[in-house]
């Protein structure tokens, strides 16, 4: 710990904080917690200072009761979060989370970002600590696709007015067989910042279009394709550096299509022989 004669020498000194969410513990930012509410201690010393360095290879440290091992393995991983679910790993009214989702998964990964209780769609989840602390310092500037349902229909012209006044790029999505009558409730793909979704949902309402049904299926260049709902999949870590690209990756994201779980299963005719 910074401030004694023996650490002060050593050479390889970094963050406790650092440490802790390297280590797989906490992320960075509940680390930082963990240390103001005392939670901390290097070689048997309480450690509540905020910036306090240590060498993870010469001194003790624990963090939560736990002691910090060698570095964990670092773990990448896309989830398709089904509706009524909290984005996080607990929950203090007893609702199901996304640790419901990981049981039996060997590494304690962190959800990044947040996404609705009632939406569905890509959570991104990771024990990087510093990964996880870049994309959270940029997640503002992280442009993400979400497919939302609506009540009713816009027309051409209330799809730009809407998406220009929101902030948003909108359009139409091709709609399930069963919708395209007389007062279907729409589909739309809609390309926007985090920090706009509550725009658009202010300016649907007040449109008389309110939201009904949300689904994220990108984040940056990261998409959904291929996850079922409720699973994952692991990310090589150069797979997961991608998302601070920000920009999604539209030709590789999804086609203009209905939502996945509204496709019909299309009919197979066979010739019959004369």
């Amino acid at each position: 710990m910074t401030g004694s004669g023996e650490v002060a020498n050593h050479i390889m000194q970094e963050r406790l904080q650092k440490i802790i969410a390297r280590a797989g513990i906490a992320s960075r930012r509940h680390a930082e917690q963990l240390i103001l509410s005392g939670q901390v201690r290097v070689n048997g010393h309480v450690v509540t200072e905020l910036g306090t360095k240590a060498d993870p290879e010469k001194d003790r440290i624990e963090a939560a009761g736990r002691t910090v091992e060698a570095e964990e393995r670092r773990v990448y991983l896309l989830m398709n979060k089904p509706p009524e679910v909290m984005s996080t790993l607990a929950d203090p009214e007893g609702r199901k989370t996304l640790k419901n989702l990981l049981r039996g998964f060997p590494s304690r990964v962190y959800p990044v970002g947040n996404l609705e209780y009632a939406a569905t769609g890509l959570v991104f989840l990771t024990n990087d600590g510093d990964l996880a602390a870049e994309l959270l310092k940029k997640w503002e500037h992280l442009e993400q696709i979400y497919y939302v349902k609506i009540k009713g229909m816009l027309t051409l012209t209330d799809l730009e007015r809407v998406g220009k006044e929101a902030g948003v790029k909108m359009q139409t999505l091709r709609q399930p067989g069963a919708a395209r009558g007389h007062g279907a409730n729409y589909w739309y793909e809609v390309t926007m910042r985090d920090s706009k979704l509550e725009s658009l949902r202010r300016v649907l309402f007040r449109e008389k279009h309110p939201m009904e049904k949300l689904k994220r299926i990108a984040l940056g260049p990261l998409t959904i394709e291929g996850i079922a709902p409720g699973r994952y999949r692991l990310l090589q870590a150069k797979e997961a550096q991608t998302i601070l690209t920000m920009k999604p990756v539209k030709k590789k994201c999804v086609s203009r299509q209905e939502p996945a779980e509204q496709k019909r299963p299309k009919r197979r005719f066979q010739k019959r022989g004369r």
